[in-house]
């Protein structure tokens, strides 16, 4: 009997530990996978796939299952305000004020340089 492998779950823009949870998720079930290494120029990312096509439905239940658990886990952990979560502006100004004022200058020259030749400033 000829066994078609099937793809089941595209590495493009996966982080690395959800790859290796996944992997270790098909293995402890009993799914026999293999994966393809992304390619030189970008135009694969590589992927895990199913050796047996007949396992589809219950892998895809399996990560189905998996990718509900980790949604839930990432929203706990940003509702819990973690270290890994994202700062807003006045949080990082507050916290490094010396920082702020200093890209805010160099950002203002960068400005006032682009923007001398268009107001006919004569040079100095």
């Amino acid at each position: 009997m000829n066994v078609m492998p099937a793809l089941i779950f595209p590495l493009r823009h996966v982080p690395e530990d959800e790859a290796a949870e996944v992997r270790e998720l098909f293995a402890q079930n009993g799914l026999e996978t293999y994966e393809t290494e992304p390619s030189p120029f970008g135009v694969h990312a590589g992927a895990i796939w199913l050796r047996d096509e007949s396992d589809r439905e219950r892998a895809s239940l399996l990560l189905a299952e998996y990718q509900r658990e980790r949604e839930r886990a990432c929203a706990d952990k940003a509702l819990a305000g973690s270290p890994g979560a994202l700062a807003s502006f006045v949080q990082f100004a507050q916290a490094r004020p010396l920082a702020v004022l200093a890209l805010s200058l160099a950002l203002l020259s960068v400005l006032i340089v682009s923007a001398w030749p268009f107001f006919g400033f004569k040079a100095l």
